[in-house]
């Protein structure tokens, strides 16, 4: 049985911008196995944030196809693409996205209440929020749970980003530039999270434009003006 649990195939995508039609992805194939830690490196433009939303589900393909353990992305309604991105896919991006209305512990919850009925809800809650503790203890977080994001630095924002990602138990972890707008000593840090994750076995894919933030996962490839650079399979791009 493979252990490829995501594979791009021929993917391309293009963006209108006025009047000229600008191509991002010309041709992506790329396979991705369970328990992977890759890095997909370019610069800004060279198409590596589009080829994290198709994988994600948060955009679709001009031409190709995105499988998720087999299934085809591409062909799956609003509704299936839905409990994909709430059940299967974890998403980390660099500004957190949080909600600063609510607390760290009701952020992190926002994924189980919003895949689930007002009842189902009502009946799990309590179990839900004892794990979004305990996901929020592991992050370092534990005596901060009623705080407002606003409150927190942006290292810690990261971290309660990477709780609320995991809630759900994804199979699939993505991260768009993570440490992105982070000093480097918190960029650090939140590495060595996503190693750790990474070695109790979730698979992880990260773009950066960072060849040394790169370098920490165990494969990197690298996107050059909308396709991928052969020869670049080793980490460290130096």
């Amino acid at each position: 049985m493979s252990d490829v649990i995501l594979e791009a195939r021929n993917i391309h995508k293009a963006y209108r911008m006025g009047a000229a039609q600008v191509s991002v992805l010309k041709g992506v194939d790329l396979k991705v196995n369970a328990g992977e830690f890759l890095a997909v490196i370019g610069a800004s433009g060279s198409g590596k944030s589009t080829l994290l939303h198709l994988f994600g589900g948060l955009d679709r393909a001009d031409q190709g196809s995105v499988l998720f353990q087999g299934k085809d992305l591409t062909r799956l309604g609003m509704g299936g693409l839905n409990r994909f991105r709430n059940r299967d896919a974890g998403f980390v991006f660099q500004f957190y996205h949080l909600l600063d209305e609510l607390n760290i512990l009701e952020n992190v919850l926002v994924p189980v209440m919003a895949g689930c009925s007002v009842g189902a809800w009502l009946s799990c809650r309590a179990q839900a929020r004892i794990k979004a503790q305990d996901l929020l203890g592991r992050m370092g977080l534990k005596d901060r749970l009623a705080h407002k994001p606003y409150q927190l630095s942006g290292g810690e924002r990261q971290r309660v980003a990477i709780a609320r990602a995991l809630i759900n138990d994804p199979v699939l972890l993505l991260a768009d530039e993570p440490t992105g707008n982070l000093d480097s000593a918190t960029g650090n840090s939140i590495l060595e999270v996503f190693e750790q994750l990474n070695r109790d076995g979730q698979t992880i894919v990260m773009v950066t434009h960072d060849a040394r933030i790169a370098h920490q996962a165990t494969r990197t490839i690298q996107l050059v003006d909308g396709k991928i650079r052969q020869g670049l399979s080793e980490p460290n791009l130096s």
